[in-house]
């Protein structure tokens, strides 16, 4: 049965966080300005086409922090989960402000990560699959099956940050996914902590979908990864484990599949996991002819499909679900791969007829990201 009251202060925790965030963004801006945080689009995977400042996550971080103290529950773990959450956000804003070595962020992440881990926010046992009413007892692999899961999530949604809005969309709608499970499940806790994000999250939104004014920054998107990989242990993991298994990993299937492409893609290419390039799904779509705003919108209609995944998957049959998120993510890739190729097919019948010229070279980098 569905609380009243969980709904009445999740309300305001999602109202308040909203107000703050959406408040504090210009003032972010003005500071970002100052100190130097300007995404200059140097490469052909930036989209932006002018100097755009960073760090708006810090208004995120600002809206779901003073709204998670004035409306959630502060126990030990969820204290350990904020207390990583500053030590990620002063990591992005140090990468904001003067990119850090690869090394050194993953350094902080799993650091981040092990305050939570080390105070009980942790993976105890996962579902089998193969076996009804069965569970996997991880014991000692426990805390650094957590700390993998907290960094790879962090990153993961890290690297789809790379369309106006994308990310803070996609991290929006896996939280209002991990609200509805929460409230379904009666697990006020968690319902209040998720909706402090959503509204923090679409608060942020207004600046920064196309054409954004601020992005939010490595602050915002490793901020966002960190929350959404903790919480859902919190929430999914720990407290409602018949689906456990496989419902964090839909609620934020398209994050996780796209940084897991990207890892197999750069080793098959005999480059480090942590190079970048240009084959993220949003490139991908952007170089089949969408624009930023069409992109966005298919992957959020993805982001929602697999929600909807999830939040049926908390109210019946686990394997029909687990096969409808596995379908949904086969039918993007395979017609990402199919549209991809007769989109080169199409550019390479066209090539030889025009003939390209400095300014045109030019123009055409502007439009990538």
């Amino acid at each position: 049965m569905i609380d009243n009251n969980v709904l009445i202060t999740s309300f305001f925790a999602f109202a308040g966080a909203l107000a703050i965030s959406f408040a504090t963004t210009p003032v972010v801006k003005i500071f970002a300005k100052k100190v130097g945080a300007i995404d200059v689009p140097r490469d052909a995977r930036r989209m932006h086409k002018t100097p755009i400042p960073r760090l708006g996550g810090l208004a995120i971080f600002f809206g779901f922090l003073i709204s998670v103290l004035l409306f959630g529950r502060l126990e030990s773990q969820m204290k350990s989960i904020l207390l990583g959450a500053v030590l990620i956000v002063l990591l992005g804003v140090a990468d904001d402000i003067r990119p850090l070595k690869p090394l050194t962020k993953l350094a902080g992440q799993i650091l981040a990560a092990l305050i939570p881990a080390c105070s009980g926010v942790v993976v105890e046992r996962l579902m089998n699959p193969f076996g009804e009413g069965r569970y996997f007892e991880l014991g000692m692999l426990a805390l650094p099956l957590t700390v993998i899961w907290i960094v790879g999530v962090t990153n993961a949604v890290n690297m789809i940050d790379g369309l106006d809005g994308l990310a803070v969309g996609v991290s929006a709608i896996a939280s209002i996914t991990v609200f509805t499970i929460a409230v379904l499940v009666s697990e006020g806790y968690i319902a209040v902590v998720t909706a402090a994000l959503a509204g923090a999250c679409i608060g942020f939104m207004p600046y920064n979908m196309n054409p954004a004014k601020i992005f939010m920054g490595d602050t915002g998107a490793m901020f966002l990864g960190y929350i959404l990989a903790t919480i859902s242990i919190q929430g999914l993991f720990k407290f409602y484990v018949g689906i456990s298994f496989a419902a964090p990993f839909i609620i934020l299937g398209l994050p996780i599949f796209d940084t897991s492409f990207a890892i197999v893609r750069r080793l098959a290419k005999g480059q480090s996991p942590m190079h970048a390039d240009r084959g993220h799904v949003h490139h991908r779509l952007i170089d089949m002819g969408f624009d930023q705003k069409q992109s966005v919108a298919i992957l959020y209609m993805l982001s929602a499909l697999l929600g909807l995944a999830a939040v049926l998957l908390a109210t019946s049959g686990e394997m029909k679900i687990i096969i409808l998120a596995v379908a949904i993510l086969a039918s993007a890739l395979i017609g990402l791969s199919v549209t991809g190729h007769e989109q080169k097919k199409e550019k390479s019948r066209r090539q030889p007829e025009t003939t390209e010229t400095g300014e045109e070279q030019e123009g055409q980098d502007e439009t990538k990201h």
